[in-house]
């Protein structure tokens, strides 16, 4: 009997051994994979941001699928679309790039709605998220419709943009997609 406790004991040690360490290096496999993703990640953020026509009036956003990188968004500036792809396409660990980014169509009332929105924003609302080069918030019109995409330190400056965008001449919807509490810089 003394055997077979032993026997019970020494194959349980080995079974735990062997799926700790499996559990162990499976763990491992995963946290490498996301450091990549995460590497990857960062530059591609790093090279749209730099894009030299990526503006206030467009949007783009990306999401890692091992190798493979979807863009979405929409711009306004012509060339944009195709810069933001061949960008993100040499970078290193990406082997593929879906190009989902819609190109605005440049009409009249449009721009004026948006010259109109940033006017407001900057001089009537909170303009410091459009200071900078890369501005954390976007303005993004289409056919009379804006949204409001990107990042606000308060629930108060998402509000209080949102009110802005609805009392602008024109303006048949606004979609408020800011993130409260984020910075868009720190990705």
């Amino acid at each position: 009997m003394n055997r077979l406790k032993k026997y019970f004991a020494l194959s349980f040690a080995i079974i735990a051994l062997t799926v700790y360490g499996v559990s162990a290096q499976s763990f491992a496999v995963v946290g490498e994979r996301s450091a990549v993703s995460a590497s990857v990640e960062r530059q591609i953020f790093k090279k749209l941001i730099s894009l030299p026509r990526y503006g206030v009036f467009d949007h783009i956003t990306y999401q890692v699928n091992g190798g493979t990188v979807v863009l979405d968004g929409n711009v306004i500036t012509l060339g944009t679309k195709s810069a933001a792809a061949r960008v993100v396409k040499d970078i290193p660990g990406v082997t593929s790039v879906v190009n989902n980014i819609d190109e605005l169509p440049l009409f009249s009332s449009d721009n004026r709605i948006r010259r109109q929105a940033y006017l407001t924003f900057v001089n009537r609302g909170p303009g410091q998220y459009f200071s900078t080069i890369n501005p954390s918030v976007r303005i993004i019109v289409d056919s009379g419709r804006i949204s409001l995409e990107g990042y606000v330190s308060s629930t108060s400056d998402s509000n209080l943009l949102n009110i802005l965008a609805h009392g602008i001449p024109g303006v048949f919807e606004v979609s408020n997609n800011l993130i409260v509490g984020r910075d868009a810089h720190r990705q």
